[in-house]
């Protein structure tokens, strides 16, 4: 056994999250899945969820199944994520749409909230394509002006880059809690507090940071926020965002999709919409409950285990990673791209290499799964709950195996 694999065999002996992968369900021939932060792993109790939703709440109960459940699901479930892995009071998340959508709702709200005095929105060159696509959209159909940060690529944004874009004229500031390829972590506390003194709002995107990275939404008074649940949460392909709106600002934000089970009366079908009351008011039109069983279960894993122990693991597992890189591939031109602090660091550790591209490939072809990120990145997703230490073991040992190759 190599030194390499025998570290990581000490450390899945010694994890107090190992159990935690027995819960998942096996995929035949997977030697490393390491892109769980684009597509979560599949729970066992999630498979039998879906099964009785199909034959039980579906198949039997049928339409009755909205009246004694389905009708409440976004609200009680955005409760029940807000609850373990936000920070947040109930009634103030909801789930149900994409994120782009989810994302254009309260962007769109948040926009019309602050008003032609404020027209500035905020963001970084750096973020995610939904995020910066729905922006230059929201510009165009209202005028608003877009200032753009450029944060180092290998980094991301800082408070002090955030404060010498912030005018009397800035509306809103629109950044990721983790940046999704280079996994640094912003100071949420530190730039909302830069945008409040300045009289903006802020929108968190928390894509890359829910489920492995505590948020802590309300006690930093975070304004808005939205997030996927297919990644760290579990939800599986297609599986829907969830979006968060402080209470003390819901009566005044109006999103721009009304639909008919955001209305307080839905069932009236009145000629008219009126707003329901709280988040019901951002719900727009009939949520997929398919798309929504999936997430139940992480979530209360998450809660079972403890969102400080998640947290532990996943920074645990990217010092392994940069401890490995350092010692066994920066010698074949590996760098490692990701923070090396762990509180700079998400739950995923970014490499670089010329070759990225067609190693990325040939790793596939052998049941390692990792993904590719321009320009010449490797990111190695860390799914604390699902990912074992031979897991990254084994990838990287292969990767050093492409590049001796080359």
């Amino acid at each position: 056994m190599s030194t390499l694999r025998a570290r990581a065999a000490h450390l899945d002996a010694t994890d107090p999250l190992a159990a935690c992968r027995d819960e998942f369900l096996p995929a035949e021939g997977l030697v490393a899945y390491l892109d769980g932060n684009s597509l979560g792993r599949p729970l066992r109790a999630t498979a039998q969820r879906i099964e009785h939703l199909v034959r039980h709440d579906w198949g039997t109960r049928l339409i009755r199944s909205w009246d004694e459940q389905w009708m409440e699901l976004p609200l009680r479930l955005g409760d029940r994520i807000g609850q373990v892995c936000l920070g947040a009071a109930p009634g103030q998340t909801v789930v149900g749409d994409s994120t782009t959508v989810m994302l254009y709702k309260l962007l769109r709200a948040a926009v019309a909230a602050a008003g032609p005095q404020r027209p500035q929105v905020v963001l970084d060159t750096e973020n995610f394509p939904t995020d910066r696509y729905v922006a230059e959209g929201i510009a165009a159909e209202t005028g608003a002006q877009l200032v753009w940060l450029e944060p180092d690529p290998a980094k991301g944004v800082t408070p002090d880059l955030v404060a010498g874009a912030l005018t009397e004229r800035t509306g809103v500031v629109l950044l990721s809690h983790v940046a999704y390829k280079s996994a640094w972590v912003a100071d949420l506390p530190a730039i909302t507090a830069l945008a409040h003194d300045a009289g903006a709002l802020v929108l968190w995107d928390l894509c890359h940071s829910v489920g492995v990275l505590p948020s802590d939404l309300d006690a930093h008074e975070v304004d808005l926020a939205v997030g996927c649940s297919y990644k760290f949460l579990g939800g599986g392909p297609g599986a829907p965002a969830f979006g968060y709106v402080a209470a003390r600002h819901q009566e005044r934000l109006r999103q721009p999709i009304q639909g008919w089970m955001g209305h307080a009366e839905p069932f009236v079908m009145g000629p008219g919409y009126r707003p329901g009351a709280g988040m019901r008011a951002f719900v727009s039109g009939t949520p997929s409950v398919l798309a929504m069983a999936g997430i139940e279960d992480t979530v209360d894993l998450i809660e079972r285990v403890g969102p400080d122990r998640v947290r532990a693991k996943a920074s645990s597992l990217g010092r392994f990673v940069i401890e490995s890189v350092d010692e066994t591939l920066a010698t074949r031109g590996v760098r490692v791209v990701s923070p090396r602090e762990d509180t700079r660091r998400g739950a995923h550790v970014t490499i670089g290499h010329p070759r990225s591209r067609e190693v990325t490939r040939e790793l596939w072809a052998q049941d390692i799964i990792p993904d590719f990120r321009e320009p010449d990145g490797i990111r190695l997703g860390l799914s604390p709950l699902s990912t074992s230490y031979t897991e990254v073991a084994e990838a990287l040992e292969a990767i050093g195996d492409q590049l001796a190759r080359g």
